[in-house]
């Protein structure tokens, strides 16, 4: 299996910190309800990158990047790129 689907196979488990929702929120300059759901659906979109690199997976799609610690799944951070 690739790194790619255990990462969606998982995509239950993505979860994030009431600081890693107002982090989020700032980074990207948005104005959401549920950042998990969005950041969720980005992943989950044909088009978003997903790769591992030590012990993060990095998602990138839209000059975006969000950062997932891979073995809580929390996503610890998202960037304009």
């Amino acid at each position: 299996m690739g790194d790619k689907q255990v990462l969606l196979d998982n995509i239950d488990k993505i979860h994030t910190t009431k600081l890693g929702v107002e982090r989020i929120m700032r980074n990207l300059s948005i104005n959401t309800e549920d950042v998990v759901s969005y950041c969720k659906n980005m992943i989950l979109d044909k088009r978003c990158h997903i790769y591992k690199r030590g012990k993060n997976w990095y998602c990138e799609i839209d000059h975006i990047k969000i950062t997932i610690n891979s073995y809580s799944y929390t996503i610890i951070t998202a960037h304009i790129i």
